[in-house]
């Protein structure tokens, strides 16, 4: 994924993006339980060029990639995932006997395979924590650009780019901004990305006329991943980046 402007890089005769990114939602979340490393893994294994996932920064330091703030929905676990002990997440089942992993386990099992969207789920130092640990990485071999990092939380956002400001960011949104993409331009982001719910080609065109790439998310119905391309998003995120796949490949 080229997080470069894209304002001119369209399909010839069309609103159509040259190029379309298929993101696996939580890794490939409609094959494999979320935010496991099995989940990664079949995204991968299925070509997704990018997986998505959530880290939520605890209070042992560690940083664990799951997504809701209780347990209860994706692990045999009950409660707020923050009043638990560390010991305790980690023994937990968070589907077909898969654990609750760390960012580390999963940038270790992605060893650059594909790029990484690490969404900010947590405020409080997250941002800082997730800067440190890919300037570990970094320093062992990996390129900015395999990164992306994104956020509702703007503010955590913001903190993230002040420590890691090589890294791309995408400004994540949930409606129509009065302003439009200004948010994302001013923070500096690369990426726009919108619920489904709220794709406008206004807001669209915005991000694009300042060189920000829109990403949709969830998207898993073919006919509307074509019509999203056809309004000239840049790419989507999808629980099963396999059905997303063959709509980018057919041109």
């Amino acid at each position: 994924m080229n997080h470069q402007p894209r304002t001119k890089d369209r399909a010839e005769g069309s609103g159509r993006p040259a190029s379309f990114t298929v993101i696996g939602h939580r890794g490939a979340r409609g094959h494999a339980p979320e935010n496991t490393l099995l989940a990664m893994d079949t995204a991968i294994r299925m070509g997704a060029p990018w997986i998505e996932f959530d880290v939520q920064l605890h209070e042992s330091g560690a940083l664990l990639v799951f997504h809701d703030l209780t347990l209860d929905r994706t692990t045999d676990g009950h409660g707020l995932l923050a009043e638990q002990p560390l010991g305790m997440l980690r023994a937990l089942d968070a589907g077909q006997g898969q654990e609750i992993p760390t960012l580390e386990e999963v940038l270790d099992l992605v060893e650059q395979q594909v790029g990484v969207n690490i969404e900010l789920k947590t405020a409080g130092g997250t941002g800082e924590a997730v800067a440190g640990v890919i300037r570990n990485y970094l320093n062992a071999g990996w390129p900015p650009e395999k990164f992306l990092v994104s956020s509702f939380h703007l503010p955590e956002l913001w903190e993230f780019k002040q420590l890691a400001p090589e890294i791309p960011i995408g400004a994540l949104i949930c409606g129509v901004p009065l302003d439009w993409a200004a948010c994302a331009v001013e923070l500096g982001a690369s990426v726009l990305s919108l619920s489904s719910e709220f794709v406008d080609p206004r807001l669209i065109e915005d991000a694009h006329q300042h060189g920000i790439q829109v990403y949709v998310y969830t998207v898993n119905d073919p006919n509307e991943l074509r019509a999203l391309r056809r309004l000239g998003v840049d790419g989507v995120f999808s629980d099963f980046p396999d059905i997303a796949l063959k709509v980018a490949a057919e041109g």
